[in-house]
């Protein structure tokens, strides 16, 4: 028998939230694609579906306990992590990457779903072993092997972006569990030797293109420093109020790369300004911070640490995102959650909202 309480304690706040955001997105794909002409099915029609698949998943992920989730964690992280080794023999090569599993009847991006399998890993572990002292160095062994084999899958095909936010989805939760100040020092100063490596014998060109692009955009600005200098156009020439929907320049004459999927927020910033970036801003803040409220309300440790990470997956995108497009970070290729164009995407943070929700409804229980 289903208990009348789950209704009642429905967290409709989050839910009207995701909502909200993932309307504005549409309307602002609706802009971005406008002038790509005539194609058989608009891009903001296929984000309706996707909306309309995550709210379905939504509504699956809320309907069983999520504590079902902690006999699974390590099952579904070998799933995956079968997947992403499956990608670097089978996997569809785009672009000079290699990011997608054709699974007959879709294809699958298993760095995506990796991002919640993290999560789900990492609650189960430190749920099973709390450490009130926190972290000695000793104690990252086994969380650094849980995270070192995704991360170096995914870099291998090769993904940086997704691979840095696996990363620091963990690093979130590390924190949230407690390190010692002795691991911190530790760590920081062993990893120091790794940048140097990881310039010299792990990026790829593209990749170190897009870091001293980010330091100086002006020495390539017609290749790979185009994407950086067109979107710090479009966020700088909206103004405060913005040059109004389907009134920015950079978008309509297509100046702007990847304008309804990476940089969709450029597009938004540009037709409506500051005042409009300021309301998008609110609203990821109060998702932000209504997750942690989430995990702080929560009566056992597995939900509270699985309400961290996801909150963090969700605030990491959002500050890679925005700092990316204008020109705090360098150029990754991370989607604004709920906003930018995009299945997979859309799909894994629906997933990640669903687990909040349950988190929430099912706060009372325990």
């Amino acid at each position: 028998m289903i208990d009348r309480r789950l209704f009642t304690s429905f967290d409709w706040t989050l839910f009207s939230l995701i909502l909200i955001i993932s309307s504005l997105g549409v309307f602002n794909i609706f802009s971005a694609a406008a002038s790509y002409g005539v194609v058989s099915t608009p891009y903001f029609v296929k984000q309706i579906y996707w909306i309309l698949a995550g709210l379905f998943l939504v509504t699956m992920v809320c309907s069983f306990d999520y504590h079902i989730l902690e006999d699974v964690a390590f099952w579904f992280y070998g799933v995956v992590l079968f997947l992403l080794v499956m990608v670097l023999f089978f996997g569809r090569t785009s672009m000079g990457a290699t990011r997608w599993l054709n699974l007959g009847l879709f294809s699958l991006q298993p760095s995506e779903p990796m991002k919640i399998v993290i999560v789900m890993a990492y609650a189960r572990f430190f749920s099973r072993y709390p450490l009130p002292r926190g972290l000695a160095l000793r104690d990252l062994f086994y969380p650094a092997l849980l995270l070192g084999g995704p991360a170096l899958l995914i870099m291998k095909q090769p993904d940086l972006g997704t691979a840095i936010l696996v990363v620091l989805i963990a690093c979130s939760m590390l924190i949230y569990v407690g390190l010692r100040w002795t691991t911190v020092v530790t760590v920081v100063l062993a990893a120091l030797p790794s940048i140097y490596l990881a310039w010299h014998y792990v990026l790829r060109d593209y990749q170190k293109n897009r870091i001293l692009n980010f330091i100086d955009p002006e020495r390539d600005p017609l290749k790979s420093g185009y994407h950086l200098i067109q979107s710090k156009i479009a966020v700088g020439s909206g103004g405060v109020t913005g040059k109004g929907f389907l009134q920015g320049t950079q978008t309509q004459l297509h100046f702007l790369p990847e304008q309804h999927t990476d940089f969709a927020f450029s597009v938004f910033a540009e037709e409506w300004g500051f005042l409009g970036c300021m309301l998008v801003l609110f609203l990821y803040m109060f998702l932000i911070l209504w997750g942690l409220q989430i995990a702080s309300r929560c009566n056992d440790r597995f939900g509270s640490l699985m309400a961290v990470g996801v909150t963090a997956m969700l605030f990491w995108h959002v500050i890679i995102n925005m700092g990316m497009v204008i020109g705090l970070f360098p150029v990754v290729g991370v989607p604004l959650p709920f906003f930018s164009y995009g299945g997979t995407s859309m799909v894994t943070s629906m997933v990640g909202v669903g687990i909040l929700l349950n988190i929430s409804m099912r706060r009372f229980m325990f």
